[in-house]
């Protein structure tokens, strides 16, 4: 039975400097540690699949975030380092990946054993996303090394989270 990548949102607006929701130098130290992963994980068989934030011009989150990862933009795209990876996209308007969207369909195809979780923000879409899967009882592994966000704090905070709360297993890619 293969398991499942999840990379959450690694695009654009949270990965490159200048970027609307840059997530700072630090978030760029999880991409060689994400290729690593992915790596391992398609030489398994395991599906991959990319979750794309992704809104329109006038969404309503943009009350509470700067406008980001707006549909058809350059920002809205997977890091390049990441684009030529296989795998489908699940495009999100929400912190969790599983609210509207197929992906609770695409994982009852596949039938993971288990889920491996990689990306951004750790504290935001991450643990929203880890949340859905734990609610759904998958094991769900999340990476240390290859999840970031914009605050070192809330990075502990989302973590400490995810494996005390719901039961996730902390990892690392790099051993």
């Amino acid at each position: 039975m293969a398991d499942v990548v999840l990379v959450v949102h690694m695009q654009r607006c949270f990965l490159e400097e200048g970027r609307p929701l840059f997530c700072g130098e630090e978030s760029l130290q999880i991409v060689p540690n994400v290729q690593k992963l992915l790596d391992r994980e398609v030489e398994r068989g395991s599906t991959i699949i990319f979750t794309a934030d992704t809104h329109e011009p006038d969404d309503e989150e943009f009350q509470i975030w700067p406008a980001h990862c707006v549909k058809g933009t350059e920002g809205a795209e997977i890091i390049p380092e990441l684009s030529s990876y296989p795998g489908d996209t699940i495009h999100s308007t929400r912190y969790s990946v599983f609210y509207g969207t197929d992906l609770e369909e695409r994982l009852e195809a596949v039938k993971p054993e288990k889920i491996h979780v990689c990306g951004v923000c750790t504290d935001i879409c991450v643990l929203h996303t880890v949340a859905g899967a734990r609610f759904r009882d998958y094991e769900v592994l999340v990476y240390t090394d290859g999840v970031a966000t914009f605050d070192q704090q809330m990075h502990e905070f989302g973590l400490k989270h995810m494996k005390d709360i719901l039961g996730a297993q902390l990892t690392s890619v790099t051993g």
